[in-house]
């Protein structure tokens, strides 16, 4: 499953890496991509392992919002 989120407060490659990093350990997680300059962040997983819920709250821990 491929699903593109709406993220704010991203704003340079800390942001980058901080969202890669949690939303990358999660089990069925397979790819995390950050574009700054849209403000998106593209997650391919398997929902049987993870839900898409699960993916925004562990970008919003980390202290963004998602929209």
């Amino acid at each position: 499953m491929k699903e593109t989120l709406k993220v704010q407060g991203m704003s340079c490659n800390h942001c980058v890496n901080s969202i890669e990093g949690s939303v990358g350990q999660l089990a069925g997680v397979s790819s995390v991509k950050v574009d700054l300059s849209k403000g998106e962040v593209t997650v391919e997983f398997d929902n049987q392992q993870t839900t898409l819920d699960q993916i925004k709250e562990t970008i919003e821990e980390q202290g963004y919002d998602v929209v």
